[in-house]
């Protein structure tokens, strides 16, 4: 069999295969050639070895990996593939293939000195070999805390220290920490009569990036889409030429922690369950090599209801008796989905991906989908525990009865609006399977913007992913409103009020709303009536984002200010005193001055250093998602890791774009200025029209 390897002008792959095994066996190959850091970087932290290389700033994360058993989960549930779904496995063991080889590719181009990627000469490292489980294993090690279990030991900590009524004041829906939009015009609304998909994901902004546009062809299909690096086929975003579909965080929860009673005994560790006996827990000691240190050792134990990733039968590192399990769903039934992508690039209708979702575990999305015969799909994919709602709250108890997992919900489905469907992560067809949504500013602008016109093309989404207008900005703005004009503020008052409320990087305005924000977030978690919470428990570092009370005020600061009353704070005060400082130390700089983009990279970046990365547009709650943490920084770590545009009347008038680029020395970063402004690249699917790099 052969294969065959081109590229366009920005050096995205198009792969050409006689079959399916022998395609997924260049996909992998190219992906190494593209990405050999970032393939040797989730190799690492999906094994729990990252500090091998990284140092001790990654010891955290390793001691998690390690401990939840991600590589074991990952190992199980490839084995439960290989007997359930044979070829499925195979074509997983095919991508793998093509990843050694082109690893081994870039490991004889490193030993010569080649144009290969720089880090691994500064890490002093070389690739590695991958596992048919590993691609398993990045997959686990992306989403492990994409579902954010972690804000249950938030809940936990603010009722503890602020009451049951503090919980819904810090509540993610104002707004949360994750995003994504995604909209679907049906052939009604459009100039061409077919359906348009549009979106962006917004997560973690990774350099190099967590998707990777790609086209795929064999006999049996023919697809583009974003693929993840390290894994094969497309999982969230792909069209076909007569289908397409496309994804959102569903927002749903499904993970869980139990506070378990550990006891040791001669034989090992014991654990208290619901039946009121102690039952042997699983324990065996693994070795975490640490660069420039000492190994570590790390006890894994695991329970009837998972393993055990905080704490353990001596308590938390300050001595606090604790012990948390994490139970999710690829552990229970050693099933991650993976069964779903070879059907999702075959699929021809959106029957067929409505059929492919139902094999969909995690993480759980919202999908939209539409076809060239006029089909349209609006669903919810993944699997969530049927169980207490106190579940979903907090950590429970694992010896009281009454926690245990009883099945599995039902995805649910939902319809259009006037021919749309828009996710934005707010409440929607997963609000029965969740706790804290987005707030519904990014999904109402974009509904707006869509009823403000009745015909739409392809061509014109680029504006909606561009939007810059703040939603969140009203309760801030109504307590400016009432400050005096013998305020120091008062001509800052009337700039604001002025203001149209759009976060463009060339507004000074808008930074000094920004600035308001932070001040008015940093003077509010500072007040003695939220002291209590300002110190976090002594979870592990890799969990402690979720509990510092800076980003949690500055996330919930709608909730905060609007609250009939919170703990007897004045704020109104606060916000006079915040306007002042700010007018007193006013510099008349740019929004785009301060709010930069700050992408996420296992090691630093000498040729891009942080002063030189670009100024931005947008803000957490505008549908442009360029996520600064008010009252910490305006620096941008999440935002759109991709955007798309699927045209279901014609695939060549799709276009996407990334924050980067394709990857390789050539295309590492020759698409960020389309990426800043929200122009695309065309989507090619000719492969008459495309460059042939090599035979394969």
């Amino acid at each position: 069999m052969s294969a065959e390897i081109y590229r366009d002008a920005w050096g995205i792959p198009h792969l050409r295969a006689d079959g399916v095994g022998e395609l997924a066996r260049v996909q992998g190959r190219v992906t190494a050639r593209d990405r050999a850091w970032q393939l040797e970087v989730e190799r690492h932290r999906a094994q729990g070895t990252s500090a091998s290389f990284l140092g001790p700033e990654a010891l955290s994360w390793d001691r998690l990996a390690r401990r939840a058993r991600l590589a074991d989960t990952a190992r199980r549930c490839f084995a439960a593939l290989e007997e359930k779904d044979p070829e499925t496995a195979a074509w997983v063991r095919a991508y793998v293939d093509g990843v050694n080889e082109g690893l081994a590719e870039v490991g004889e181009g490193l030993a010569e000195g080649g144009p290969w990627a720089p880090e691994f000469a500064r890490a002093g490292l070389a690739p590695g070999r991958w596992e048919p489980w590993t691609p398993l294993g990045v997959w686990l090690a992306t989403h492990i805390l994409f579902a954010g279990f972690p804000a249950k030991l938030w809940r936990a900590h603010v009722t503890a220290h602020l009451g049951p009524e503090a919980v819904p004041l810090f509540a993610a829906d104002g707004p949360g920490t994750a995003g994504s939009n995604g909209w679907l015009v049906s052939g009604e609304r459009t100039t061409t009569g077919h359906a348009v998909i549009a979106g962006d994901p917004h997560r973690w902004i990774e350099d190099p990036g967590v998707y990777q546009q790609i086209h795929l062809s064999c006999p049996e299909f023919d697809v583009v889409g974003l693929a993840v690096p390290g894994v094969p086929g497309i999982a969230h975003f792909g069209h076909t030429g007569t289908v397409a579909w496309a994804i959102t965080n569903a927002m749903a929860d499904y993970q869980d922690l139990y506070e378990e009673r550990l006891r040791r005994t001669g034989a090992g560790v014991e654990a208290l369950g619901p039946d009121g006996t102690w039952h042997r827990a699983a324990r065996h000691t693994e070795v975490i090599e640490v660069a420039g240190e000492a190994d570590v050792e790390v006890e894994v134990v695991e329970t009837d209801r998972g393993p055990v990733v905080a704490g353990g039968p001596e308590g938390l590192d300050d001595g606090t008796p604790a012990a948390l399990s994490l139970r999710h769903p690829p552990r229970v039934t050693a099933d991650l989905g993976f069964g779903a992508l070879l059907p999702l690039l075959r699929a021809r209708r959106v029957a067929d991906v409505d059929r492919a979702l139902d094999a969909w575990a995690e993480p759980v999305n919202v999908v939209q989908a539409a076809d060239t015969e006029g089909g349209l799909l609006h669903r919810v994919a993944g699997r969530v525990p049927v169980r207490a709602a106190a579940n979903g709250q907090r950590p429970v108890p694992a010896w009281v009865p009454g926690y245990e997992w009883r099945g599995w919900h039902t995805p649910a489905g939902a319809g259009l609006s006037d021919g749309v469907a828009v996710m934005a992560n707010q409440r929607g067809p997963a609000a029965p399977l969740g706790v804290e949504f987005a707030p519904p500013h990014r999904a109402d602008r974009i509904a707006a913007l869509l009823a403000g016109r009745r015909r739409w093309s392809a061509e014109d989404m680029p504006a909606i992913h561009m939007d810059t207008h703040l939603g969140s900005a009203g309760p801030l703005l109504d307590l400016v409103a009432g400050v005096p004009d013998t305020s120091r503020g008062a001509a800052l008052r009337d700039r604001l009020l002025a203001w149209d409320r759009h976060m463009d990087a060339g507004s000074a305005d808008a930074a000094a709303y920004a600035a308001l924000r932070s001040a008015v977030v940093r003077r509010l978690a500072a007040h003695p009536a939220l002291a209590a919470a300002a110190v976090p428990p002594a979870w592990p570092e890799v969990l402690q984002p979720w509990l510092a009370l800076v980003p949690r005020v500055g996330f919930a600061l709608e909730h905060l200010l609007r609250a009939e009353d919170l703990y007897g704070i004045d704020r109104a005060s606060i916000v006079a005193a915040a306007l002042e400082e700010v007018a007193d130390s006013a510099s008349g700089a740019s929004w785009g001055e301060t709010h930069r983009l700050a992408p996420w990279r296992a090691l630093p970046d000498p040729d891009s250093p942080d002063a030189a990365e670009p100024g931005l547009s947008g803000d957490h709650d505008c549908v442009l998602c360029t996520s600064a943490v008010p009252g910490l920084t305006d620096r941008a770590a999440r935002g759109p890791a991709a955007r798309y545009v699927w045209d279901l009347a014609d695939r060549t008038r799709s276009g996407w774009a990334v924050p980067h680029g394709a990857g390789g020395a050539a295309h590492r970063r020759d698409q960020q200025p389309l990426w800043l402004t929200g122009a695309l690249v065309p989507v090619l699917t000719d492969f008459a029209q495309l460059t042939k790099e090599s035979d394969v």
